[in-house]
């Protein structure tokens, strides 16, 4: 099964470009890097079993490359057979320039939106998911999000770029160095010290009450990005009482996607569609 259809994030050209030159690389399957033009893979449901809900799915990599395959496509295909719009988005790595990541992801949010009612997609239940760095650029787009810029020349930047609900795996959470990763970290916002850059996304400090529902699955034995990362991001949800569940699977390493692991942590798919169902996402 493959998408339906792929298209650009920004055809124009984007606002900022973040300085590649070479090409874009598919290395080990399905893992890309060298990714300079944001596009998304939509699958859309069959009408007979679409709930209206969609999900835009940010593959992890450490903001080095990107795993398209179990930290993408393969959950896009699992949420269309559940009746859920997968929308997988292949990012533009930052090379240093932090805001690239986030326009991109912004801009699909606002994509989505307009192109609801084309694609069978209800536009108050569209989530967001994330996997490892891929978690912490969901996780960015959940705490730093507009409701549209009503003035804006462009109609689409005059949708709303906030997820209604997050997906969170194993996801960097902080850069702060007790326990974020430090290879997102300099990825995203380069070496050294750039506190003011370090504040802006560690994402357990910027939860509000506007902040969606949120899930997360991740494993104790992870020893790539520390659980502690999910624990302190649970915990700044419940300080506003925001809806959240939590899933720590006893073994799982990091980075377990839509794999199977013949492991207790392959029930996180069955889980998180209850979760849906509970919390009004889908019937």
């Amino acid at each position: 099964m493959a998408q339906d259809f792929k298209l650009k994030v920004w055809p124009n050209g984007a606002p900022d470009s973040n300085g590649l030159t070479q090409p874009e690389e598919l290395f080990e399957g399905k893992r890309v890097r060298n990714v300079s033009e944001a596009e998304i893979y939509v699958y859309l449901p069959k009408i007979e079993v679409n709930t209206g809900a969609a999900i835009v799915i940010c593959p992890g990599g450490g903001y080095g490359m990107e795993a398209m395959d179990h930290e993408g496509y393969d959950m896009a295909e699992w949420l269309r057979n559940e009746g859920v719009a997968g929308i997988v988005l292949k990012y533009r790595l930052p090379y240093g320039h932090d805001q690239i990541p986030l326009e991109d992801v912004q801009r699909t949010m606002r994509i989505v939106r307009q192109k609801a009612s084309e694609w069978g997609i209800n536009p108050s239940k569209i989530g967001i998911a994330g996997s490892s760095a891929g978690g912490h650029l969901a996780s960015t787009a959940g705490t730093k999000f507009d409701l549209g810029k009503a003035d804006a020349t462009d109609p689409i930047e005059r949708y709303s770029c906030r997820p209604d609900f997050m997906l969170l795996l194993y996801p960097v959470i902080t850069f702060n160095e007790e326990f974020g990763h430090m290879g997102s970290r300099t990825n995203l916002i380069g070496s050294g010290n750039k506190w003011e850059l370090v504040e802006k996304y560690s994402n357990e400090l910027h939860v509000t009450a506007q902040t969606p529902p949120t899930f997360l699955v991740l494993a104790d034995d992870d020893n790539t990005v520390p659980p502690r990362n999910s624990i302190e991001f649970y915990m700044a949800l419940k300080k506003y009482k925001i809806p959240a569940e939590m899933h720590i699977f006893r073994s799982g390493g990091h980075g377990f996607g839509m794999n199977k692991m013949n492991k207790p942590v392959d029930q996180w798919p069955n889980l998180f569609a209850q979760w849906m169902k509970s919390q009004g996402i889908t019937k």
